[in-house]
């Protein structure tokens, strides 16, 4: 999930509400649930989960690899903590940037979900996952792509210059970082991978109890700017003007690649 954490890694000096996130994280579990299925593996393999959020993902990671490692790393610390006090010592967590990454040994798969877009520096991201990786090692990964809530985005920025919010956003710009597919298999192969393949898709998803989600996930880094106050109004200003039924348009990038064997 969860940059800085699912956000899950790291742009934001900001923390996340992680247990909120844990309870309202179901688009984003469906959608690792999937992701799962890619991974080609026998069971022993060292893996990392890279911006692990709440850990929900992560203990479904464990299970695939029953005589493995897992490591689990996010940049928030609320993160880092739920997950070890819901897996323990089946995995290892770190609070951690993912461009800084740093782990006790090469892994053999790198898992993503709903995380790159929270990093702007992807060529720096995709850097250090290529070294962490042993030879051949695979990636694994989904995010939010070009496009991805474009239309919730745009009117939560409209809310955002209006009164009394517009004060505490002069000269503020999004950490989000919606990248095409074609730019990103420049960006792997450029970091040193192999076998590329990025592609777009469409998730829309709607959500018959909008508020939590979109105050814990798709909000969470405007309300950082705000007055705690202010924080209920902003959001119902943005709910009562957004499009019914609530769907959010998702656009997920996939990607899935191999550290070069050489």
């Amino acid at each position: 999930m969860g940059g800085t954490a699912n956000d899950g890694a790291g742009v934001s000096s900001r923390d996340w509400d992680a247990a909120t996130y844990d309870r309202v994280s179901d688009p984003q579990f469906a959608w690792a649930q999937e992701l799962l299925g890619r991974l080609e593996l026998d069971g022993d393999e060292v893996l990392l989960d890279a911006g692990c959020g709440s850990g929900r993902v992560t203990a479904a990671l464990a299970e695939l690899v029953p005589r493995g490692r897992v490591y689990a790393v996010d940049a928030a610390p609320s993160m880092v903590a739920h997950t070890r006090a819901l897996l323990g010592d089946r995995v290892t967590a770190f609070c951690q940037d993912l461009v800084e990454l740093a782990l006790p040994e090469p892994v053999d798969a790198v898992f993503s979900n709903a995380t790159f877009h929270w990093i702007g520096d992807h060529a720096a991201l995709f850097a250090a996952l290529d070294r962490a990786l042993a030879p051949g090692g695979q990636l694994v990964a989904q995010c939010g792509g070009r496009g991805n809530i474009d239309s919730f985005r745009r009117l939560a920025d409209e809310v955002a210059q209006e009164r009394p919010f517009a004060p505490f956003f002069q000269s503020w710009h999004g950490p989000w970082h919606y990248a095409g597919a074609e730019e990103t298999a420049a960006r792997l192969r450029e970091a040193g991978f192999d076998e590329v393949e990025t592609w777009l898709e469409d998730r829309p998803t709607e959500l018959a109890d909008p508020r939590p989600f979109v105050r814990t996930v798709c909000l969470v880094r405007h309300l950082d700017r705000l007055p705690g106050e202010l924080h209920g109004a902003f959001v119902e200003a943005v709910l009562e003007r957004y499009e019914q039924p609530f769907v959010l348009h998702y656009v997920r990038l996939n990607m899935t690649a191999r550290r070069s064997r050489g």
